[in-house]
C-alpha cells in the first residue's frame, strides 16, 4: 500500500519550500512507518534547503522529530505499532569495528530506509538526514526510532531527535563536563545554549556564554549560564580567563564552527583543558594554529557530531530528567507553528529570533 500525505519539499537551491503531495510506501524489512506529532525547524534543514548539504535535489526536508509508529516491516523488534518515538539520524548497525568495541555512538555504518519516498510523478525524494520528517507520515529504519514517554510533550522532547542533543551531548558526552568544572560556550543559538544547559545538568559551577547577540545572551542565563560575555565588545578569551581565575575554562566547546571562534576555543581553555567543536563549519574554512602551541598546551581538541550520543540511552533519561523538572526542554520550544508556516520559520532563525520553531502536524 501507498499512503498519500503532505509534505514539505525544497526542488531547487533557495527555492522556497512547498507543499506537495508525497507517496509514503509500506515498511519493508527493517523499516517502520511513522505518523508524525511534531518537528523542529533545524538549521540543518536550512543548509539543505540552500545546497550546502549536497545538491541531491528534492528534498523533504525535516529530521527533529516525535511520531507514532503505525506499522513495522517484517523482522523488526526495537519498536512496535502504538509506539510513541523520537526520531534520530543515526540508527546503529551493531557490527562495524566502533559497535564491536562497544562504542556504538560512533558507530561507522549507520543506515536509513532502503525504499525511497516520491512525488506523485515518481520523483525520488532525497530526506534531510535520512528522516524526512516535514510530513503527515515518513518511513525510516526501524533503528532511527527510540521508544519514549508517551505523556511527555512531543514538542519539547522531540528536539532531542537534534539540535538539543547535539548541544548537551557535547558537554556530557564529549566533553565530559565534571561537577565543579569551569565551561565556556562560544555561540548562544539552539546547540550553544542545549550546551550551557547540558554544563549546568552535569554539575559545573561556572558557566561562561559568549555571544554577540543580547538576546541569546539572556537566553543563556535562563538556561544555566552563571556569566555572559558580550564578544563584540571584549576579547572573549580574556574575559573567560578573567572569570577563571586568569587560567582559562576547564571545558570550551565552539559551538558557532569558525576559524576564528575556534582559535578563540583553544586560547581560552586552561592547560590540558578541553576544546570541543560542535558548530558545524563550512567545507571550504581551514584552520591555521602553531603546532607549539597544539603541543605546549596539552589537553584535548574533540569534535562533537550529534553530541555523540547513543539515542536508545540518552534519549530516556534527559526525557526522565525532564519530567522530573531538572532538565528545561520547553524553554528551547519558542513558538509551535503549522506546516504551511516552515518558510516563515527559516526566516526567524536565520535572524535569531528564536531557539526553535516546532510544527505540530
Amino acid at each position: 500500500m501507498v499512503h498519500k500525505v503532505k509534505g514539505a519539499v525544497v526542488r531547487s537551491k533557495n527555492a522556497d519550500v512547498t507543499l506537495e503531495t508525497i507517496l509514503v510506501p509500506d515498511p519493508g524489512p527493517g523499516e517502520a512507518l511513522v505518523d508524525i506529532l511534531t518537528c523542529g525547524v533545524c538549521h540543518t534543514d536550512l543548509h539543505y534547503k540552500q545546497g550546502a548539504i549536497n545538491d541531491d535535489f528534492p528534498f523533504l526536508l525535516g529530521h527533529e522529530a516525535t511520531g507514532v509508529v503505525s506499522a513495522v516491516g517484517p523482522d523488526v523488534t526495537e519498536v512496535a505499532p502504538g509506539d510513541r518515538v523520537v526520531l534520530n539520524w543515526r540508527a546503529v548497525c551493531g557490527e562495524c569495528r566502533a559497535c564491536r568495541r562497544g562504542e556504538p555512538q560512533y558507530c561507522f555504518n549507520t543506515h536509513n530506509a532502503t525504499q525511497k519516498m516520491t512525488l506523485e510523478d515518481g520523483t525520488e525524494l532525497s530526506t534531510a538526514l535520512g528522516i524526512g520528517a516535514f510530513a503527515e507520515k515518513t518511513l525510516v529504519a526501524a533503528g532511527q526510532c527510540t521508544k519514549v514517554d508517551p505523556d511527555a510533550d512531543p514538542a519539547a522532547v522531540g528536539l532531542l531527535g537534534c539540535g538539543v542533543m547535539a548541544g548537551i551531548g557535547a558537554a556530557i558526552n564529549t566533553g565530559n563536563v565534571q561537577r565543579g568544572d569551569s565551561v565556556a560556550v562560544i555561540g548562544c543559538g539552539g546547540v550553544g545554549v542545549a550546551a550551557i544547559a547540558g554544563a549546568a545538568l552535569a554539575g559545573a559551577t561556572t558557566v561562561i556564554a559568549v555571544d554577540i547577540d543580547a538576546k541569546k545572551l539572556q537566553r543563556a542565563r535562563e538556561l544555566g549560564a552563571t556569566h555572559t560575555v558580550d564578544s563584540s565588545a571584549v576579547d572573549p578569551v580574556e574575559a573567560i580567563r578573567e572569570l577563571t581565575g586568569g587560567f582559562g575554562a576547564d571545558v570550551v566547546i565552539d559551538a558557532v564552527g569558525r576559524p576564528e571562534t575556534y582559535k578563540q576555543a583553544f586560547y581560552a581553555r586552561d592547560l590540558a583543558g578541553t576544546v570541543v567543536l560542535v558548530g558545524v563549519p563550512s567545507p571550504d574554512m581551514t584552520l591555521e594554529l602553531p603546532l607549539l602551541d597544539v603541543f605546549g598546551r596539552g589537553g584535548s581538541l574533540k569534535s562533537s557530531w550529534y553530541g555523540d550520543c547513543l539515542p536508545s540511552r540518552d534519549f530516556p533519561m534527559l526525557i526522565s530528567l525532564y519530567r522530573q523538572g531538572k532538565l528545561d526542554l520547553d524553554a528551547f520550544v519558542t513558538e509551535r507553528i503549522t506546516i504551511d508556516q516552515i518558510e516563515e520559520a527559516f526566516g526567524k532563525m536565520h535572524a535569531g529570533a528564536v531557539l526553535r520553531s516546532v510544527v505540530e502536524l
